[in-house]
């Protein structure tokens, strides 16, 4: 019997936001309206783990789940988008860019078993938004800290690389997903320029006021936001730059221990 795609909705996998019943989009129109009329964040996220908006994303994400990389031959991949994940009402909302193709798409948790969740958790551990350093599957009690991790795509891509399509089809998962946590969140940070360019349509459809031209991205770059009208705290929103903590930028020094702790340091404080 070969390898099963992905994990069915409601078998039992730790942390699965989704059932039988949960409605799945099927197109980006689906989407829109799927995310506009999610009752609440916990079912936002569930629809969020059934998407099958963007066909090379399913069939690229499935086949890496039969096809496997052979240190996780004997392991079930999750094969499915990565819904958000951490604190309901967090604090800070941290936004990548997509899960990776042997680390979410194979444990179900955003940034769980790959290199750069190695860095990004044991960061987050050091100032206290991380309940342990590690983060390897999604039954490991690993739970963040006044936090929230989201991606601006759901599904993992080929080579890394969504395209400009599959990141506007996936805007309304996110864009709701902002707006359901806006009462509680302080501080957004942007790991890379592509989460710190995804989330901006999402913040200006959740209502924040956005200054313009929009800044750009740089580590440590700073900006204020007005929250949104609907959000009783007019103290301005704060988001951070921080340099994403990929193999090739942990390698070459360009991202250090030093410089991710200095960041969510700065965003613990601030929020």
């Amino acid at each position: 019997m070969g390898n099963p795609p992905f994990v069915p909705p409601g078998s039992g996998w730790p942390g699965d936001p989704a059932g039988p019943g949960t409605p799945v989009a099927h197109d980006p129109g689906d989407v829109v309206d799927l995310a506009a009329k999610a009752p609440d964040l916990e079912g936002l996220c569930a629809r969020q783990s059934v998407c099958r908006a963007c066909d090379r994303l399913v069939e690229w994400r499935e086949r890496v789940a039969v096809q496997r990389r052979r240190a996780f031959a004997d392991e079930r991949y999750w094969g499915r988008p990565i819904a958000g994940w951490g604190d309901a009402d967090p604090r800070i909302l941290i936004v990548g860019l997509a899960p990776a193709a042997h680390g979410g798409n194979r444990t179900g948790r955003i940034f769980t078993g790959d290199r750069s969740g190695d860095w990004l958790f044991a960061s987050l551990y050091r100032v206290g938004l991380a309940a342990q350093p590690t983060s390897v599957r999604a039954d490991d009690g690993q739970r963040l800290i006044g936090a929230r991790m989201a991606a601006t795509v759901r599904c993992a891509p080929p080579d890394n690389k969504p395209t400009p399509q599959e990141r506007a089809a996936c805007l309304p998962w996110l864009a709701r997903e902002v707006g359901f946590v806006a009462p509680s969140v302080r501080c957004v940070v942007c790991l890379g320029g592509f989460a710190w360019q995804g989330v901006w349509p999402a913040l200006r459809e959740a209502g924040y006021g956005l200054p313009r031209p929009r800044p750009a991205f740089g580590h440590g770059a700073e900006v204020e936001l007005e929250p949104p009208p609907s959000v009783a705290r007019r103290d301005p929103v704060l988001m951070l730059g921080c340099y994403h903590p990929s193999q090739q930028n942990t390698f070459t020094g360009r991202v250090t221990e030093a410089m991710l702790d200095d960041v969510f340091t700065r965003a613990r404080d601030y929020a």
